[in-house]
């Protein structure tokens, strides 16, 4: 690359056609690295990456999230993960040479790099290392010192060095579950940061922050120098146990676990577990803990991943003590709420109202549901004198409101048979009362009892009511998602990209088109879905302000998709190749990737698995082992995924080298008038 256009900065390098690619900061393979991806490794990388022609490497999220594998976990929005620093780089680690490469033996052939037993290794030298320059360390820390400095500079440091250090007193359980100090003040904070007592223990902390900002710094730098951008990604929610949390939970509604309604891949919803954001709380100090986010970030990034971009708009909620492990009960937040008045003007009384928005249960069908149990009698017995009610002299009943969600009914220990029926019951309603007299209509309300107890009139003039609520409801999610994405923008000089997949509603392209951030397009997913065959769109009809992928960080690789999932006819259709193998090879993958890179879309994105299936050298013998995450399982494989050779190995396969460099240079097609 020429010397002026490496010096280019990065607003000038993002407004032109790049192709890009996306590898977790854990699966490089460095010369020195310890059985997992470290900072330094990303300046290898880009190296590496400079010789193709690609000119933008995304990552994943790399905040400190304790002993949890999964990026989008942080138990912080500003500190780093130790995974990732390169001990051997500490000024203070020279005598530690040996232990160094013992871990890194121990560690350097695993496949996938096992998270927890590579990061309790490093925190334990760590911690010696920090004991055998302890002294050295807190000088540093006294007013003028270098440490004192970077500290000064990041006061976010004080609260987080608190947090770690009571996680760890109290044998890393949330801070929900600590003995002491569950609740503080910003002020409580300060006083517990200036303990002589814990001084130690708290700059170990900071200690390490430091060492990991000058890791991260200097790699972005030197990617910068390459002419290679470097996006980061920042997940929009916050762990419920996050030191962010914890010290600020004014920002939050700890009541809502936020998620994602019902679809074709998870027919209960998503359920996350992460509090929502309290807008209005942030918007009276003017969103500043978003503001230090962006800036933050902004010492490492040229571009930022928006994730879960729909969630600036609304966010799909849950109650938490209503759905532990579903979304079904979910609502969005905020949304226009049907109320009294409007089942007034519809002619509904107290008892139709009861019966759109309470799960009614008919007497018959408890005793369906436990005919095949062998215990029908007393299990029945157990659920109409505990768990339900019953109306006047009907042969139907109410929950008791001793059940306040699908935990209670689960808790109850009923046979499965029962348990399974009843909390399919108190899902079955149409509407969701989520406040005295505010009703939500639930995602799946014309399977309910109550919408096909309607009359077809009846049905008509709900479905107006819900058609003007939704209308009014995306007035003011518009208003919302700009508001909080032009705070994003003008926050930061990083060039933003959204990730907007999911039920889209009109609202989120025509925003994020007047703002100009980058949406996503999957390819397999970017379908015209209400037209009959549901075709692909063409690549000369992406926008410009996308970026096209074939495949994403929670999905399988194109080579899977490919030998497992596609319908291989009609996809070879779409490119105009009808003649591709079935099975997967490296020239099915130069004509996909070829296709891909041809979109109109100003970033092309490949997984660097989907790159590597260019040369047969890097085939795994499964294709699901290349994965980094399968959704909705929590296992020692997700997130762990590693390269399946040293990036020094890899710049050896000139085969690879070249069609990358084939993919770099190819001309978008122009879109047919």
């Amino acid at each position: 690359m020429a010397k002026a256009q490496k010096e280019q900065n990065a607003a000038e390098i993002s407004t032109g056609r790049l192709i890009g690619v996306v590898v977790p900061v854990g699966a490089l393979r460095g010369e020195q690295s310890i059985g997992v991806g470290e900072f330094p490794d990303l300046v290898e990388f880009a190296g590496l990456c400079a010789r193709t022609g690609i000119g933008l490497i995304q990552i994943l999220p790399v905040n400190d999230t304790g002993y949890e594998s999964s990026p989008y976990g942080s138990l912080t929005a500003f500190a780093l993960n130790p995974l990732y620093l390169r001990i051997g780089d500490l000024g203070e680690a020279a005598e530690f040479a040996e232990k160094l490469t013992t871990l890194k033996k121990k560690f350097d052939k695993e496949p996938r790099f096992p998270y927890y037993k590579i990061l309790r290794a490093k925190m334990d030298l760590l911690r010696e290392i920090y004991a055998a320059n302890e002294k050295s360390i807190i000088a540093k820390a006294k007013p003028g010192a270098s440490l004192a400095a970077w500290i000064d500079k990041n006061p976010w440091v004080k609260e987080y060095a608190v947090y770690r250090r009571l996680k760890e007193l109290n044998e890393e359980k949330s801070w929900k579950e600590w003995k002491t100090h569950r609740t503080v003040t910003p002020e409580d904070i300060q006083i517990l940061w200036k303990d002589q007592k814990q001084q130690k223990d708290h700059l170990f902390w900071a200690w390490l922050q430091e060492a990991l900002d000058t890791q991260f710094s200097k790699a972005a730098k030197a990617l910068n120098k390459e002419g290679i951008l470097l996006e980061g990604d920042l997940p929009i929610l916050m762990n419920e146990d996050s030191c962010d949390v914890w010290a600020h939970p004014e920002y939050f509604y700890p009541e809502l676990s936020a998620g994602a309604p019902p679809d074709m891949y998870n027919a209960n919803g998503q359920n996350w577990g992460f509090p929502t954001y309290n807008w209005t709380a942030q918007a009276k100090d003017d969103y500043s803990w978003w503001r230090l986010r962006l800036k933050t970030a902004e010492k490492y990034y040229n571009a930022y991943r928006i994730d879960h971009v729909l969630g600036f708009f609304r966010i799909w909620s849950s109650l938490r003590e209503n759905n532990f492990d579903n979304a079904i009960l979910g609502r969005y937040v905020p949304y226009t709420p049907v109320t009294k008045k409007d089942f007034d003007e519809l002619h509904f009384d107290e008892a139709r109202i009861r019966w759109l928005s309470q799960p009614h249960v008919p007497t018959g069908e408890v005793w369906d549901a436990l005919k095949d149990t062998g215990a029908a009698a007393p299990e029945a017995e157990k659920i109409f004198s505990t768990v339900l009610e019953r109306i006047g002299s009907e042969e139907l009943w109410l929950f008791k409101k001793t059940i306040r969600g699908e935990k209670d009914i689960t808790d109850l220990g009923l046979h499965p048979a029962a348990t399974n029926y009843l909390r399919w019951a108190w899902r079955n309603r149409l509407f969701l009362e989520y406040e005295k007299g505010k009703f939500f209509p639930l995602w799946l309300f014309r399977e309910s009892r109550a919408y096909k107890s309607l009359s077809g009139d009846e049905r008509n003039t709900l479905e107006d009511l819900l058609k003007r609520r939704q209308e009014e409801s995306e007035k003011t999610w518009e208003t919302q998602g700009k508001k909080l994405l032009s705070v994003l923008l003008e926050s930061s000089k990083m060039l933003p990209c959204a990730e907007d997949l999911g039920a889209v509603p009109d609202c989120v392209p025509r925003v994020l088109a007047k703002l100009k951030i980058l949406g996503l397009r999957v390819i397999r997913w970017h379908r015209e879905w209400d037209k009959p065959g549901q075709p692909y769109y063409a690549f000369d009809e992406y926008p410009e302000l996308s970026v096209c992928t074939p495949s994403v960080h929670d999905s399988s690789t194109l080579r899977e998709w490919w030998d497992r999932e596609a319908d291989q006819d009609g996809f070879s259709a779409f490119l105009g190749v009808p003649s591709l193998p079935k099975v997967y090879n490296p020239g099915t993958a130069k004509i996909v990737l070829s296709k891909a890179a041809a979109a109109a879309s100003r970033f092309r994105v490949f997984q660097i698995q989907d790159l590597l299936h260019l040369s047969t050298k890097w085939y795994a013998e499964d294709p699901a082992s290349e994965r980094i995450n399968v959704p909705g399982n929590v296992n020692e494989f997700n997130w762990t995924y590693r390269l399946p050779a040293t990036i020094k190995e890899i710049g050896t396969d000139e085969s690879l080298i070249k069609s990358i460099q084939e993919l770099a240079v190819v001309v978008p097609k122009k879109k047919k008038n």
